[in-house]
């Protein structure tokens, strides 16, 4: 018998970015039938940010009547305190492996807040992932194909594929230099690899997704537009994933892809080593 889906609010916490938090929370959630609505909280490194979250999930609790689900990592033991106290389903992504760990290793954890060691550990790797960001915001969406040469990755694919999302993931978790460059109407005509990028096709991925799911997110943006049209939306990946294959171009379906996914599996793809911690 199919179980009926269940709403959760969902919330991920953290005295540091919270990405460790929703990455774990992602990947667990990912394995049950739920609709969620989520929100990320990160730097919650203060009693009176950790009422106000608190807060946010009580009024969650209210309005749905279904408990919350909190996935947080939080070292600070009086912000943690405060949390804990909220009226929810909390998992500590932390100590699911600290503890296990303390008991095999035999030795005291001495927590420290999350985004100190990741900028502390080393200046150069953080002036790094800035650079990073830098050049993959300029070379977003086509804005510029100048220095190339200085890419590690370049994202070909229509217009709302993940492009963007994934280019700014890879420079800001990995420090990786994206350049990702969008195929638009007019480029279907005598769609072809852009000069600029011939040279360095050996860096060069392509992304693309189902018809389906193209035409439901271009919808949401451009209601009953052409753009978002099924048709307009079958053809741009038709001739897409045809110039792919004509020049032996590695691409991906996002459709049914995180982020994280998505980023990881071109690490796989290009062989680039992650920069970051």
């Amino acid at each position: 018998m199919q179980r009926k889906t269940q709403f959760r609010d969902v919330f991920y916490v953290s005295d540091g970015t919270a990405i460790t938090s929703e990455t774990l929370g992602h990947a667990v959630l990912g394995q049950f039938p739920l609709e969620t609505k989520q929100m990320t909280l990160p730097f919650v490194e203060t009693i009176e940010r950790a009422e106000h979250v608190k807060n946010l999930i009580k009024q969650a609790h209210e309005a749905s009547d279904s408990q919350p689900i909190v996935f947080y990592s939080v070292v600070i033991p009086e912000v943690k305190a405060v949390l804990e106290q909220s009226s929810a389903l909390l998992y500590d992504v932390l100590n699911v492996l600290v503890e296990p760990l303390r008991q095999d290793l035999n030795l005291e954890p001495a927590p420290k807040l999350q985004r100190s060691h990741s900028i502390n550990k080393d200046a150069a790797s953080y002036m790094d992932r800035i650079a990073a960001i830098e050049y993959t915001l300029a070379h977003d969406d086509g804005i510029s194909l100048n220095n190339l040469d200085q890419a590690d990755i370049i994202l070909l694919g229509v217009s709302r594929c993940g492009k963007t999302p994934t280019s700014l993931y890879l420079a800001m978790q990995f420090g990786i230099r994206a350049v990702n460059y969008p195929f638009i109407a007019e480029d279907m005509k005598r769609l072809k690899l852009p000069q600029a990028i011939e040279p360095y096709r050996y860096k060069t991925f392509g992304l693309t997704i189902d018809p389906e799911r193209l035409h439901t997110i271009r919808h949401e943006r451009m209601a009953d537009s052409e753009y978002a049209s099924q048709l307009q939306c079958e053809t741009e990946l038709g001739k897409v994933e045809s110039m792919f294959r004509r020049e032996a171009i590695p691409y991906l379906n996002t459709s049914s892809l995180s982020v994280e996914e998505i980023s990881t599996r071109l690490l796989e793809l290009s062989g680039l080593k992650r920069r970051m911690c």
